[in-house]
């Protein structure tokens, strides 16, 4: 038996189920003749008799209902098919990506991006280093310097600042060891400082950038973090003022041919008013300076 061409088993769905080849035609558009030609040609690929046809039009016959009964089948897991693909991607996705410190502030504040009614979903991501956007959709990149290259808009943000930090219950505790970020993984500046100026006093370090904050928290160390990071952290204490040479403007990127899609201009503008409304807390400017929340630096 040859393969039997799935627009063929449809046809003998509608022929079957209106009984008759007006009826099959007046749905699906084609001409009584070439559907009743389809039909044989059906049968004969098959080798079974589907029809008892006669004045009154098409009845089934016994193999008729067998693979009737099969269509319907068909016809059912096709549509739930379809419903489960529709639900999945219905709705447009827009994804930010940035550094582990970022994507955790904008992890804490996706309420302020994206709401109920909002249709499109929301991909928080972690960029790779050396991200390129020019073969990237519906990704808004956050950056620590513009992108030279690419067909990129870019938008300025707010200036990230750094600091060095110690656990609030040794705020005042002298020649503390230092605590970094291990060089197989230090990308910025920021990563790279404490093993560029204190490598000597380096006891403890770890290739998992999201442990630095805790590792500092509990004794092992002072180290550098974003301001926005660490001042938020009630277990911790700046030790002196931002590190003015790691300071450096945010930059949120896309694609521009993304760049007038509605969903991505709306999370843009709601990514950048986010940003401004925080640009103290990002810049190091701490609203109430209240000891030991910053601390003279201490010489090691």
């Amino acid at each position: 038996m040859s393969e039997v061409d799935w627009s063929d088993l449809q046809l003998f769905f509608h022929v079957a189920a209106e009984g008759g080849l007006a009826g099959a035609a007046a749905i699906t558009g084609a001409s009584a003749p070439t559907i009743g030609r389809r039909m044989l040609a059906l049968e004969r690929a098959m080798g079974r008799t589907l029809f008892i046809r006669s004045q009154q039009g098409y009845r089934l016959a016994p193999d008729g209902m067998v693979l009737f009964e099969h269509v319907q089948t068909i016809r059912r897991t096709t549509a739930d098919i379809t419903r489960w693909h529709g639900d999945a991607f219905a709705l447009p996705i827009v994804a930010i990506a940035g550094d582990i410190w970022l994507m955790g502030f904008v992890a804490e504040n996706t309420s302020e991006l994206r709401g109920p009614a909002d249709s499109f979903r929301l991909c928080c991501k972690q960029l790779p280093a050396g991200g390129d956007l020019t073969y990237r959709h519906g990704m808004i990149a956050l950056f620590h310097s513009a992108p030279k290259s690419g067909n990129v808009a870019v938008r300025k943000s707010v200036t990230v600042a750094y600091a060095v930090y110690r656990a609030a219950n040794l705020a005042f505790e002298a020649d503390l060891p230092w605590v970094s970020i291990g060089t197989e993984v230090a990308v910025s500046d920021a990563e790279k400082w404490v093993f560029r100026n204190h490598e000597p006093q380096i006891h403890t370090w770890t290739n998992a950038p999201a442990v630095l904050a805790r590792l500092i928290a509990s004794g092992a160390g002072r180290g550098v973090l974003p301001t926005f990071v660490g001042d938020a952290m009630p277990t911790l204490v700046r030790e002196g003022e931002p590190i003015e040479a790691l300071a450096h403007p945010l930059w949120l990127a896309v694609n521009d041919d993304d760049r007038h899609r509605p969903e991505m201009r709306l999370v843009l503008d709601r990514l950048a008013s986010l940003f401004k409304r925080h640009e103290d807390r990002f810049a190091g400017r701490l609203a109430d300076e209240k000891e030991p929340s910053v601390r003279p630096a201490v010489r090691s």
